[in-house]
């Protein structure tokens, strides 16, 4: 029969695993949460790995991934607020639905011109993943019918959201008009000379020529080319002979072509 054991129990502490040790801080740092700033801190630093992690799945085409850090570390912010450690949930499981779900919201409202109908936008990530799961079964690309078949959709609805998706990108206007010609881009091939910005340019100039008239040689210039008067009627109205008229048109159209620089059609000078 051995003696009883002298030795002194260590604490529950020193006995406890290191993971038991790292769930018992962690629960006292929800605990501390909303009144210590420090204790909210420390549990989004413990979860950035596991943001930074989902943000890697879409690590995709031309988005930064510097972005998408942003978005997943905004959601885990998010996650830290909303989080309710009573319900028994590990905080992890919550917070991944959470940061993946805005993940889907960034690319499918920032990296598209064209958002796309909810109904299509889902059918579209099913057509994605079908595709390239039948990629790696067929070891080709799958047809249009086998990617329907594989759904269970018609054919029609793969190649509506194949179409929707082609054509919510846009082009960009400074990109080559034709392959390998810098020199030109689209913007260059597509646009036509617009008249009208000259036609607004003459009649800009125009009009500062008109204001600089007196007031007499105004009212005769809207006689003639608002009211299209005769030069006989105009006379009529301001009070003096048709020659006189003639002579007054003669000499404000002369002022108008000097100060515009132009030559003007000196024909309203003469008896219409």
């Amino acid at each position: 029969m051995h003696p009883p054991s002298t030795a002194t129990p260590l604490p529950p502490a020193a006995t406890a695993s290191p993971l038991s040790a790292r769930l018992a801080s962690e629960a006292e740092l929800w605990r501390r949460r909303g009144a210590d700033p420090r204790a909210r801190e420390e549990l989004i630093r413990r979860y950035l790995g596991l943001a930074s992690s989902l943000a890697r799945r879409y690590r995709q085409g031309n988005e930064p991934f510097d972005d998408l850090l942003q978005v997943s570390h905004y959601a885990l912010l998010r996650a830290v607020e909303r989080y309710d450690p009573d319900r028994g949930v590990p905080f992890a499981g919550f917070a991944a639905p959470t940061i993946l779900g805005e993940l889907k919201r960034h690319f499918r409202d920032r990296t598209t011109t064209v958002r796309l109908p909810r109904g299509l936008h889902d059918l579209l990530q099913e057509v994605q993943k079908a595709s390239d799961r039948l990629t790696v079964e067929l070891q080709r690309s799958p047809s249009v019918p086998e990617i329907a078949e594989f759904l269970g959709v018609a054919p029609l609805d793969v190649l509506e959201v194949l179409e929707a998706d082609h054509n919510r990108r846009t082009l960009s206007l400074d990109m080559p008009g034709e392959e390998g010609d810098d020199n030109n881009p689209m913007s260059e091939l597509i646009g036509t000379e617009d008249l009208g910005y000259e036609h607004s340019e003459d009649r800009l100039a125009v009009e500062g020529a008109v204001e600089g008239l007196d007031q007499r040689d105004r009212e005769i210039l809207r006689l003639r080319f608002v009211e299209d008067l005769t030069q006989s009627e105009i006379a009529a109205v301001i009070g003096t002979s048709q020659m006189q008229v003639s002579r007054l048109l003669r000499r404000i159209l002369t002022e108008i072509r000097e100060s515009v620089g132009a030559p003007i059609d000196d024909a309203a000078g003469k008896e219409g």
